[in-house]
């Protein structure tokens, strides 16, 4: 048995050890469907981000960021899941002009090292809803919000309805315009990005949450939105950019179209000028978003895939869908409708983070016991975290339970470890031309000489 155990040990001691002077240097990465590409990490290991988005908008100020808890990424990580998108707003960072809350910053550290406690990666995104305070929601503060004396109707029982009161759409047009506004929003991303740049739990940057507009007369929502993406938040995207690099070279940025793109509307967003730029739009539908059933002859997740692939076939940038999952989970298409959305994000995407990881109903994703909501269990799929190669492809049969992928190592330079998520429940994880190490029962990894054909299978037991 000891003879056996060093046997392995050296065995998987000369799998890891570098090979030439670069060792470590990034290795290839793969291409995503029809030409996306993938994200990657340092180690130029192709990356699969799936999880959740974990905030707390109810409570702000001293209290601010009090509804997250260890607990939170402690749970997320022992059902597979290694990313969270954390919620973080500029109201509370920056309560009055120039001055920036010591306090909120250090609330948004404790989260952040509880994230990386558990090794979940984190995207800080900068989080509005109908713009701010200025109109009872969290995001952009009340002392930069213009409104130009226009009226707003509060309708809380359809608060979304509220971006497309008069008040909240010049309170955009003025954010996106006007030069201290434009200078003020890149002081807070520059703030933030020079704090946690090296916290080890950052990934990236998500620079606003669903960014809105001003429609012009005569404009439908769909014009409105493109014209909006291309002429407006593009330019603002470039500007925020500039200012993250003054102080970060290499943390991810992550872009999002207008909300619309989720009515299988194609975005207008232009080129961001940056090498580390994801996609990240959201993934909503207006029927199931109002508590309503999944409609499989309406073929919206075909429709939606359709257009969202569009920008980064054409920038050449990784996916990542910010938000996603509907309201009401126990309608009876609701099964087909997480197994289809399920299989559709694997075809274009890096992964994602359902809305949201709170204990309760609605469209929290366990209840108070911890337990998964109906259907929402379809999420936790195995999966590869990183892989140390070339992927060829990968496969989940959620019936059968068997997960497949298929990869070619890394050449002498590259990283020779494949990082494996495995759900909970009883599974078997194996690698042909590879060797399997199981560390915990959630986690698995392989290692394999270089260029070698590797397929790992984890099955269902």
């Amino acid at each position: 048995m000891l003879r056996t155990t060093l046997a392995a040990t050296a065995v998987v001691a000369a799998l890891l050890a570098p090979t030439a002077a670069h060792a470590g240097a990034p290795g290839p990465s793969a291409p995503g469907a029809d030409g996306i590409p993938a994200l990657t990490d340092d180690r130029g290991r192709v990356l699969t981000l799936r999880g959740w988005n974990v905030g707390d908008k109810a409570h702000s100020g001293d209290e601010a960021l009090s509804g997250i808890t260890e607990k939170h990424f402690r749970d997320m990580r022992a059902k597979g899941f290694n990313l969270a998108r954390v919620l973080v707003f500029w109201d509370d960072l920056e309560p009055r002009p120039g001055q920036y809350s010591e306090a909120y910053l250090r609330k948004v550290e404790r989260v952040l090292d509880w994230a990386a406690r558990y090794d979940v990666k984190v995207v800080l995104d900068a989080h509005q809803d109908v713009f701010g305070p200025a109109f009872d929601h969290r995001g952009i503060p009340a002392w930069a919000t213009r409104t130009d004396g226009l009226p707003f109707t509060p309708r809380p029982d359809d608060w979304f309805s509220e971006y497309f009161e008069p008040a909240v759409q010049r309170a955009f047009t003025h954010l996106y315009e006007d030069e201290d506004l434009q200078r003020a929003q890149a002081r807070m991303w520059r703030v933030l990005a020079d704090r946690f740049e090296d916290h080890p739990a950052v990934f990236g940057y998500d620079l606003i949450n669903e960014p809105m507009g001003e429609l012009r007369e005569g404009e439908d929502l769909a014009t409105a939105a493109r014209r909006i993406e291309r002429e407006q938040v593009t330019p603002m995207y470039n500007r925020i950019a500039d200012a993250i690099r003054s102080v970060d070279d290499d943390t991810w940025l992550f872009v999002e179209p207008t909300p619309i793109v989720g009515e299988g509307v194609p975005t207008g967003l232009g080129r961001v000028d940056d090498p580390k730029v994801v996609y990240a739009p959201h993934f909503y539908n207006g029927v199931m978003e109002a508590g309503g059933d999944y409609d499989p002859d309406a073929r919206w997740i075909e429709n939606y895939e359709a257009a969202v692939t569009l920008y980064p076939k054409e920038y050449k940038v990784p996916v990542l869908v910010g938000e996603w999952g509907p309201l009401n989970n126990s309608q009876p298409n609701m099964n087909r409708f997480y197994r289809e959305a399920m299989a559709s994000l694997g075809r274009y995407s890096s992964g994602f983070a359902g809305w949201e990881w709170c204990y309760g109903g609605g469209y929290c994703a366990v209840d108070g016991t911890g337990a998964f909501r109906p259907n929402k269990e379809l999420t936790a799929e195995p999966y590869a975290e990183a892989v140390a190669g070339t992927v060829r492809s990968t496969t989940y049969d959620p019936g059968a339970g068997v997960y497949r992928l298929a990869y070619e190592a890394s050449g002498p330079r590259g990283s020779r470890l494949t990082e494996l998520s495995v759900p909970p429940g009883d599974w078997r994880v194996t690698a042909r031309g590879g060797v399997v190490l199981r560390k915990d029962k959630g986690r698995a990894w392989v290692v394999a000489p270089p260029r070698a054909n590797v397929t790992v299978t984890i099955a269902r037991r």
